[in-house]
């Protein structure tokens, strides 16, 4: 996708008047459907357990549970909505792929981009995610060729890449201080133009593996937004969309629906977090924003620094929601009318499975879980009811964590405690089959579903006053705002006290390990995975570490440990999360 994507002006008509439309005469303005979604991440199946619902408040107050998601579903609702709208464009906020399902993640995410291609996608920017393997494989997914260490998945048949151009403004070669992807994208039909710019959140490096972002440099996005608007601008571009992947936090009323009003008591009140204060202080050249990142519904006016409305807009994850925005383009100024009277209208709908299937997406995950079954349908343990990933301490959590150890232990006989970090865990562990395989089964697809990055178990030596540092980190520094709680293995306990504020929140006398107080001074065996070694998600400290192990795959240790303590006869029952106790949540 290399080459500038910048497109001149198209003058007016030389009366001064706009240039005629065929299907719209000489109207001045046009409605422009912006269609949107995020943080895909390669569902192209429908997702299961609480990954595959959405919560929608009901008229009467009362809430319902719908089922959602899966890319035969997606595409039919992008291509109804699109029915009757002449000026339609599809866009996504970053994370289409990476941390993906086995269907997809097992081939590097190639079908999920040919699914993106099959539904009609416009244009993505990029996520922290697509970093995942690296610039080099998110060039080759964007552009086409089999991958070099495994080569083409079928015969005769060579990926041919993304029909769509992969946005990233704010990220730059640290040596030559280029953009390593096109920054900007213009979208034209019939003399409408609109302007994409696409940035990832500035604290990728944080959440993403070392060596997946060596030698690039992660830039502020306010200061991105703005210099390329300026670009556009000065090219005849006015009309101009930004493509966030850093989201925000809906207000604890909306009660997790998707369709809460936003907007109540004031615009953009119902919304906190890193992408409010984007929204914000962005310049006022950006007419609309799409973000993503936190997974959350939203679909907010937020007033730009010049106190002109803006649509601020997220449809949550993995394909469940799709955002429908109408942008009102004024032919005479080629900018969107954001009036207090005509605003841009943002609404979030729901992919629900009562629809029909897309036939030809249909055949292609048919095609790709043809390739993928027999790897996939493989047993590897078994569990006598649901196992969530929900909660501050999550049964899912400590069984990961308690796995990681039980691998450690193999590699060093002196492993005492393993922590794992929540955003590692992308799926719950179901009870019901979700496929032929019968309740209770947990195959390596699920397996790898849950745990999907390909991270080691890593051992590294902490002294106590580091560890309780680690457990500081969880609610301080970096995670103050949205703190990221590690899950314990068995053994470890402590007290997380809701109501006090930052490092403070965890009792530091309340930490025991194996029922013992936390010796400060003495030296700690612990188990994390590599992303965590490096001091991914906010933990510097566990960096610091001495005495480094690298140990075996992530998943692989989680099947192992299924497979050792669980049978058909004897399945594994859900631990009972209750390692670490919360006071005032």
């Amino acid at each position: 996708m290399a080459g500038s994507l910048f497109a001149a002006a198209q003058p007016a008509g030389a009366d001064g008047t706009d240039r005629p439309d065929r299907d719209h005469g000489y109207g001045r303005t046009v409605d422009v459907q912006l269609l949107s979604f995020n943080d895909f991440h390669g569902n192209l199946e429908p997702p299961q357990g609480s990954s595959g619902q959405v919560t929608e408040l009901q008229p009467d107050g009362s809430k319902k549970t719908i089922a959602a998601g899966g890319v035969e579903y997606l595409a039919s609702s992008l291509r109804d909505a699109r029915a009757g709208n002449p000026y339609s464009v599809t866009a996504a906020a970053g994370d289409l792929v990476g941390a993906s399902p086995l269907i997809s993640g097992l081939f590097h995410d190639e079908p999920t981009v040919e699914a993106m291609n099959g539904l009609g996608l416009d244009v993505a920017g990029v996520g922290n995610h697509e970093f995942d393997e690296g610039l080099a494989e998110l060039r080759r997914l964007a552009d086409g060729g089999c991958h070099p260490e495994d080569g083409c998945y079928t015969d005769g048949r060579t990926y041919e890449g993304a029909d769509f151009p992969y946005l990233a403004a704010n990220v730059t070669d640290e040596k030559t201080g280029e953009p390593v992807l096109d920054p900007v994208y213009v979208w034209k039909k019939k003399g409408v133009k609109i302007g994409f710019i696409g940035v990832t959140l500035e604290g990728t490096p944080d959440i993403v593996s070392a060596e997946g972002i060596k030698g690039l440099e992660f830039h502020d996005e306010i200061e991105t937004l703005d210099t390329y608007a300026k670009q556009l601008r000065s090219q005849g571009v006015e009309s101009i969309v930004a493509l966030v992947h850093e989201g925000g936090f809906p207000a604890a009323s909306a009660g997790g629906a998707y369709n809460y009003d936003c907007d109540t008591p004031g615009p953009g009140a119902g919304i906190s977090g890193p992408v409010a204060e984007i929204a914000k202080g962005t310049t006022a050249s950006v007419d609309a924003f799409v973000t993503g990142h936190t997974h959350q519904p939203y679909a907010c006016t937020i007033p730009d620094p010049e106190g002109k409305p803006r649509s601020v807009t997220s449809a949550s994850s993995f394909g469940r929601l799709y955002t429908d925005t109408t942008l009102t383009y004024d032919r005479r100024s080629g900018d969107i009318v954001r009036t207090a009277t005509r605003l841009p209208h943002a609404r979030n709908h729901v992919v629900d499975r009562e629809q029909p299937k897309a036939p030809d997406m249909t055949s292609l995950v048919e095609e790709w879980n043809a390739l993928a079954a027999p790897i996939a349908a493989k047993p590897v343990g078994y569990i006598s009811g649901d196992v969530p990933r929900a909660g501050t301490e999550s049964p899912l959590g400590d069984l990961i964590a308690d796995a990681q150890l039980a691998h450690a232990e193999t590699l060093d006989e002196g492993a005492q405690l393993a922590l794992m970090n929540p955003g590692g865990i992308r799926a719950d562990l179901t009870y019901a089959a979700s496929g032929g395989e019968g309740d209770g089964v947990v195959t390596y697809g699920e397996g790898f579903t849950v745990q999907p990055f390909s991270n080691t178990v890593n051992l590294t030596s902490l002294t106590g006053e580091q560890l309780l540092q680690v457990l500081r980190e969880q609610v301080s520094g970096a995670n103050e705002a949205s703190p990221k709680v590690l899950q314990p293995s068995a053994g470890l306990t402590y007290t997380l006290d809701l109501t006090k504020s930052g490092a403070d929140r965890v009792v530091a006398d309340s930490v025991r390990l194996d029922g013992q107080p936390l010796d400060p001074a003495a030296t700690y065996r612990v188990a994390v995975n590599s992303f965590l070694a490096g001091g991914g998600d906010g933990f510097p400290t566990l960096a610091e570490g001495t005495d480094p192990l690298v140990g075996g795959d992530d998943l692989a240790a989680l099947e192992s440990y299924l497979t050792a303590n669980s049978s058909a006869e004897g399945p594994l029952a859900p631990p009972a999360a209750d390692r670490i106790t919360v006071v005032g949540q």
